[in-house]
């Protein structure tokens, strides 16, 4: 008979090695491509020191001439709190009951649940990894009634997403309502309730993750300041960044490539752009005769070339720009892999209150961090 401990069992026993290893594979080219860890977790922080410019005395001296001095490494300490990753499964109490009698039925049940989780885990991963760690979505611009809002940036994968709504001064005026539905023509979202509060200049934000998400590549590129330095006074956590000047040519790219290697000593090694951008590029080398299709070997996944640098596509990255990244720059420090959340007696499942269901769920504490962001360059204004 199948009970709520065996499921604890199944969950913990058989379901959580596979669950963790489909939400560390295939999210995307740039995830596969940088390194995981454990290193440098120090409580709730990640907190490492890198080199900042050059290290070490090194000079051609004479034979019997004075030693080099000896010269002090540059570091500069980058400190960030671990972000909390949750992700939740819930099973009713009437379907649970249904199924005891039948182990196929249960396993059923459960895979159908953890299908549900591993794609709403690596899609909301995924799109974290381009933002800003705000969580924010879109902004919205005019209001049509109270469930449309007309918005600067609409995309297909809006669709079913739980959300809040702000308005312009900061204040929550709805709380975890659903996108019904979007219209790209008309650039609008369709809300599940009404929202009358706010107006031009609100926001819309992923369900309870405002402010709290993976310090993405929007941070790196677009925000004032990283890891509590401002870019305008430390250039070493400045990217570089490049007006195109509406032009984009094979040339253009190749220029950014060699600039960085050059200035910055960075060997670019992932170029990240739009889907849109992607076929722009291919179109480009297509008219010049280059082999168009290879697959990565780091990554599997197949690619475009700019002098031998793939160029992936991601849905979450933004048509306006090309983002030139050394991988070897990044990691994804982490407390710990995709864990079961557990109660004082080591449960999983536990009764939600108030409601006949039971609900599971799995965590991670983790943040991304770049050692080095001015080794990544964004090519943009290049339509």
């Amino acid at each position: 008979m199948i009970t709520i401990q065996n499921a604890d069992a199944a969950l913990k026993d058989y379901y959580l090695d596979a669950v963790s290893a489909q939400l560390n594979d295939g999210i995307s080219p740039f995830f596969s491509a940088i390194e995981k860890n454990a290193d440098n977790v120090y409580g709730k922080d990640v907190k490492l020191a890198v080199v900042r410019g050059f290290s070490g005395n090194v000079m051609a001296g004479a034979e019997d001439g004075d030693l080099p001095d000896p010269y002090k490494n540059r570091y500069v300490n980058i400190t960030a709190p671990l972000k909390n990753l949750y992700g939740t499964i819930e099973i009713s109490d009437k379907a649970l009951r249904a199924s005891r009698d039948s182990s196929g039925a249960f396993v059923n049940l459960l895979n159908a649940e953890m299908e549900g989780l591993v794609s709403s885990a690596k899609q909301n991963f995924q799109r974290m990894l381009f933002g800003n760690g705000s969580g924010k979505l879109c902004t919205i611009n005019d209001d049509r009634t109270t469930t449309v809002f007309e918005v600067d940036n609409v995309k297909e994968y809006f669709t079913g997403m739980q959300v809040d709504i702000y308005t312009v001064i900061g204040k929550l005026a709805a709380n975890g309502i659903y996108i019904e539905s979007v219209d790209k023509a008309a650039g609008t979202i369709t809300l599940s309730s009404a929202v009358t509060d706010p107006s031009a200049g609100g926001s819309v934000y992923v369900h309870g993750s405002k402010d709290t998400e993976l310090t993405g590549l929007g941070a790196i590129f677009d925000s004032t300041e990283l890891y509590g330095y401002t870019k305008s006074a430390n250039a070493y956590f400045a990217p570089y960044k490049v007006d195109a000047g509406k032009t984009l040519t094979e040339s253009v790219l190749s220029d950014v490539l060699d600039y960085m290697e050059e200035n910055f000593n960075s060997k670019i090694n992932v170029i990240l752009c739009s889907y849109k951008t992607r076929k722009m590029i291919a179109a480009l080398i297509d008219a010049n005769r280059r082999v168009v299709n290879t697959i990565d070997a780091r990554t599997g996944y197949g690619a475009v070339t700019v002098n031998d640098v793939p160029v992936y596509a991601d849905k979450y990255c933004p048509d306006d720009r090309i983002l030139f990244l050394n991988s070897d720059d990044f990691s994804l420090h982490q407390l710990c892999d995709w864990e079961w959340l557990e109660d004082e007696d080591g449960k999983i499942l536990k009764q939600i209150p108030g409601k006949a269901a039971y609900s599971a769920t799995l965590v991670k504490y983790a943040e991304l961090i770049c050692r080095k962001p001015c080794g990544q360059a964004m090519l943009y204004n290049f339509r």
